[in-house]
């Protein structure tokens, strides 16, 4: 049984429909409010932030999947406004969106899923969403270019769309995977389960045509998103309203079985770690995307946790803006990340250059090599801890003046 991405923009999966209108939320004007609907309620798994403030839809979405045991007959999104720290009236108006919407897609009240992303506590025009919905309803259609107005209004400071798909073949009949996420800055997921600590936003749409219940996608998505979502940043802000939803529509016939199960998974993971890195690819005045591999570690929690030490240091991100080989600063941050290690046993080396090792700058140091590898739009630096056999990927980026120009007069 094969899993494997596909480029077809025809390969979209059964059961869902797609569309997106103008609200008028967007100073720019563009598409703003997005939806997606199961032809047949779908079954859903989620993943939010833990970050302790969040936003009126992460609490309301949290709350519909448990009333409804992960049922969900549409997801409502809007961009230009976060609904986030807006107090009860927040609360009232995002409820009061999904009210219209189960009246307009007829399904039930809290089997309607919202997401926001924009600005933080600025009052939420709940009225422009709930006025909007006919127009959505008209404009839904099930072809790609309908997948893709969903993709396109779900964006803020994103330059371009981010979708993947993905295709596995079960006996030749094909299920199929698609997922469209947006995000650009505020990136340094932290996803957790729904029920537990609370945790520009990152927001992830995964459609199958796999039939499965909740409690099984849970089981798969919470893997997929750890070695994906959550080993990306950009600036290391996590988001109050991150969100990752997986709908199954069940409209493929095919179950996850044992047989299935394998293959699926891996196909959720290439489509997961493909927008992951897309993300990335796509952050606010990004010019170079950086894979952090440290190798060699106890476990890979701590491979992570000196990943996060490098990928959140301000003096490494703005040498690799510039391409400068400044191999200190990756061993300094890894000194601090509080992973206990003998420097003496690291080696680092920047694409195929080393430029440390075994405690000392490597005899073989070329610095105008190494430079010249981290002009390259895209490149690994690998750390081996030399304490024992796991790892870590975490894909994240450098620092530019553009971002600082962006973050600056972002509410202005």
């Amino acid at each position: 049984m094969k899993s494997e991405l596909v480029e077809s923009r025809q390969t979209l999966p059964q059961g869902f429909q797609w569309g997106a209108v103008k609200a008028g939320i967007k100073a720019s004007g563009n598409l703003d409010v997005a939806v997606a609907v199961a032809d047949k309620v779908a079954n859903a798994a989620a993943m939010f932030t833990r970050n302790q403030v969040v936003a009126a839809p992460v609490t309301v979405g949290r709350r519909h999947l448990l009333s409804t045991g992960g049922r969900v007959g549409a997801v409502l999104v809007n961009a230009g406004n976060a609904n986030c720290a807006t107090g009860q009236a927040g609360l009232d108006a995002c409820v009061q969106t999904c009210v219209a919407a189960a009246e307009t897609f007829h399904c039930i009240f809290d089997e309607v899923f919202p997401s926001s992303t924009g600005i933080i506590g600025v009052p939420f025009p709940g009225d422009k969403v709930v006025a909007a919905l006919p127009e959505v309803k008209s404009a839904l259609g099930s072809t790609a270019a309908h997948a893709e107005l969903f993709a396109a209004a779900i964006m803020t400071t994103d330059t371009r769309m981010k979708m993947a798909r993905a295709v596995v073949d079960v006996g030749g009949v094909e299920v199929r995977l698609f997922g469209a996420a947006k995000g650009a800055g505020m990136i340094h997921p932290q996803l957790g389960a729904p029920v537990g600590p609370p945790h520009a936003t990152m927001l992830v749409y995964l459609f199958t045509d796999l039939a499965a219940e909740s409690d099984k996608l849970r089981e798969l998505l919470a893997p997929a998103v750890e070695r994906s979502f959550n080993c990306i940043s950009i600036d290391g802000d996590t988001s109050t309203n991150d969100t990752v939803l997986l709908l199954a529509s069940g409209a493929s016939g095919v179950k996850l079985d044992v047989r299935v199960r394998e293959a699926f998974a891996n196909a959720l993971k290439l489509v997961c770690g493909s927008l992951a890195y897309q993300i990335v690819d796509d952050g606010e005045g990004v010019t170079h995307v950086v894979t952090l591999h440290v190798a060699g570690a106890r476990t890979e929690a701590e491979a992570k946790q000196v990943a996060k030490a490098i990928a959140h240091s301000p003096l490494c991100k703005t040498a690799w803006s510039s391409g400068d080989p400044n191999w200190g600063r990756l061993l300094a941050a890894a000194g601090y990340s509080g992973v206990e290690f003998d420097p003496a046993l690291v080696s680092i080396s920047i694409g195929a250059q080393p430029v440390f090792e075994l405690g000392v700058r490597s005899p073989a140091f070329d610095e105008a090599a190494a430079h010249a590898m981290m002009m390259e739009r895209e490149y690994t630096i690998t750390l081996d801890m030399g304490l024992g056999g796991a790892e870590c990927r975490f894909v994240t980026c450098d620092m530019t003046e553009a971002y600082v120009r962006i973050n600056a007069d972002y509410s202005t």
